[in-house]
């Protein structure tokens, strides 16, 4: 079994409410809910930083796309996309 530690936090009573309906309809406790969420909501921000992470190595390496380039290629794929629903 793994090892857990508790952890005490302050969440508004609505949420509170919300989770226990959540957990009963689950049947599942509280506190199973509440890992899940924490799990998830580490895994996602993990995500994002390792996608900005990208993003910076490829910036500091000069790989960008100019402004104008960028307002270039927005405007091709709307002119496409009203090309498109036009010929529908």
């Amino acid at each position: 079994m793994s090892k857990t530690a508790v952890v005490t936090a302050r969440l508004a009573t609505q949420i509170v409410e919300d989770l226990d309906r959540l957990a009963a309809h689950c049947d599942r406790s509280r506190a199973y809910l509440i890992s899940k969420a924490v799990q998830r909501f580490i895994e996602q921000e993990a995500e994002l930083h390792d996608f900005i992470q990208v993003g910076i190595e490829a910036a500091d390496r000069g790989d960008v796309v100019s402004q104008s380039e960028m307002e270039a290629w927005f405007e091709g794929r709307l002119t496409n996309r009203a090309l498109a629903i036009a010929a529908e």
